[in-house]
């Protein structure tokens, strides 16, 4: 999945919501606005705490979901949860203009600054009730929870993990932008200056800040201090840079962000395998991470950090980011899978890719929990690990074909767009670029319809979702795994019965369908 936000998609939906907020068709379906509010102020006056939210929720709020389970005094920080619900809302207020949906945001915001870190970033999720509060859920669900390793330790220090910073980073420069309003500028200074500050001198980010080397594992290193493009560590604080450099107009910007763009060239390895690994240690070699995730090349992060490239020429009009992608493209192609072992054709690529050798590596695992389950890496391609997906899909001729477009592009033809290359501003430079809702096909009336009827006590509700057992402790001493629910290799096990449940995710998506039909 390509990790760099659209700039121009970005500026579009900016100007379109912009537009029809002031332009409304007079037979404007009142039907839509009352049906965002409505679920809107059940998640804002019923589910959310202290202006935060998770994931999933029982209907009668006793159990709730992040990517564990949480107590009730915590919110989650990455998506879906805190942060993308406050931008749905600021996008339902430009839609509107209903002031309702921006004190919404608001609350986010207040949460969100109560839970940053002296340092300037955020924890996956943010407890209310305090350090104490917290460290006991990390010595009872976190470390039980079977291959969410990351949970494992009460590390005390901000992640970039899954844009845990970037994204509340860029919600706190979005709600700022929006009215000028200075209340949130010290939370957004602190974490401008923590995502600088935290940068290594060679470009790249590690996945936890300030380094800690306090959790080794299996006599390897603690990898968090690693050099990290995996969910979107190092392409994450570009963006927020790029966001920044756009919007504040500060030079100072422009040094990290060409630094972290130089990382990927640096990272690239030599012929014949010129692809990437998704962290490197100190010495810029790929390396291991969590238990499944072995020192190896990934078709996939090469993929992805190819198509980065072809946007950074497009950002900068420098072709030192071109001059090798057709290696990492003949490396993709010199490690397509063979036919019997393609999938019936559904499969390109090996997750992992030994390096040296261009043979597939493959993470299996055993056990039904920490104490006695362990995983393990061999050539073997039979009963992979599912929670991570043994085999990728790789799109070669798409990367050939994009190749060939941008590099067609004359320097000043590429970067004509972009926001490092702005002579002249119009207006003020925090109209330039507001973060919203990628933009779509508009929903059609029957869509519509069925959304607003699918509406329940005004609550949007969903069923057969993944959960978890509760913690607990046998007569033996024996704790539960607190992961959620799966089989041995670690596939999915959703709940069956026709238990509902409160969504946040299923709120964004229907609030996103609604949005666009009001801004069409």
């Amino acid at each position: 999945m390509v990790t760099f936000k659209s700039i121009v998609g970005s500026v579009s939906l900016s100007l379109l919501l912009a537009l029809n907020s002031f332009a409304q068709p007079k037979n404007l379906n009142e039907d839509v606005r009352s049906a965002m509010l409505r679920a809107t102020q059940f998640m804002v006056e019923k589910a959310s705490t202290n202006g935060g939210y998770v994931a999933h929720y029982l209907p009668d709020f006793s159990r709730r979901w992040g990517e564990l389970e949480g107590y009730q005094t915590q919110i989650w920080v990455q998506d879906p949860g805190t942060v993308s619900m406050g931008n749905i809302f600021l996008d339902a207020y430009k839609a509107t203009g209903d002031e309702y949906y921006y004190q919404a945001a608001k609350k986010v915001a207040a949460a969100l600054i109560w839970g940053q870190r002296p340092e300037g970033g955020w924890n996956y999720m943010i407890d209310f009730a305090g350090d104490r509060s917290l460290k006991q859920w990390y010595n009872t669900i976190g470390k039980n929870a079977w291959g969410f390793e990351e949970y494992y330790y009460y590390y005390n220090n901000t992640t970039f993990d899954d844009s845990n910073t970037s994204g509340p980073a860029n919600f706190l420069l979005r709600i700022y932008l929006q009215k000028l309003d200075i209340t949130y500028k010290p939370a957004l200074d602190k974490a401008i200056q923590l995502i600088i500050d935290s940068q290594y001198p060679l470009g790249g980010w590690p996945q936890r800040y300030p380094l800690k080397n306090n959790h080794p594992k299996n006599g390897k290193e603690d990898y968090t201090s690693f050099y990290t493009f995996n969910d979107e560590v190092i392409s994450g604080n570009i963006d927020f840079l790029i966001q920044c450099y756009a919007t504040l107009g500060e030079e100072r910007f422009l040094d990290p962000i060409r630094r972290g763009m130089n990382f990927y060239l640096i990272t690239q390895q030599g012929n014949p395998q010129a692809g990437w690994g998704q962290q490197y240690n100190m010495e810029l070699e790929p390396t291991y991470a969590r238990s499944y995730e072995p020192a190896s090349l990934m078709p996939g992060f090469t993929y992805t950090n190819t198509l980065l490239l072809l946007k950074y020429y497009q950002l900068t009009g420098d072709r030192k980011f071109l001059a090798r992608i057709p290696d990492a493209i003949k490396w993709l192609e010199s490690t397509v899978l063979p036919p019997d072992k393609s999938e019936g054709g559904t499969r390109t690529h090996a997750t992992f890719i030994e390096i040296g050798t261009n043979k597939g590596l493959y993470a299996h695992r055993k056990g039904n929990g920490v104490s006695e389950g362990h995983y393990w890496v061999d050539y073997d391609d039979k009963n992979l690990l599912a929670h991570y997906g043994g085999k990728a899909t790789i799109n070669i001729q798409f990367l050939k074909d994009e190749y060939k477009r941008v590099s067609s592009l004359a320097a000043d033809e590429a970067v004509k767009n972009s926001p490092l290359k702005v002579s002249k501003v119009e207006g003020l430079p925090q109209q330039q670029l507001l973060i919203g809702s990628a933009i779509g096909t508009i929903p059609n009336e029957s869509v519509i319809n069925s959304v607003i009827k699918s509406l329940d006590q005004d609550r949007w509700l969903v069923k057969h979702i993944q959960i978890s057992r509760p913690y607990s402790i046998s007569a033996d001493g024996k704790e539960m795994n607190t992961a959620k629910l799966s089989d041995e290799n670690g596939k999915g096990i959703v709940d069956a019965t026709e238990q509902l449940y409160i969504s946040t995710r299923e709120y964004e998506k229907n609030m996103s369908l609604l949005i666009k039909y009001l801004s069409r």
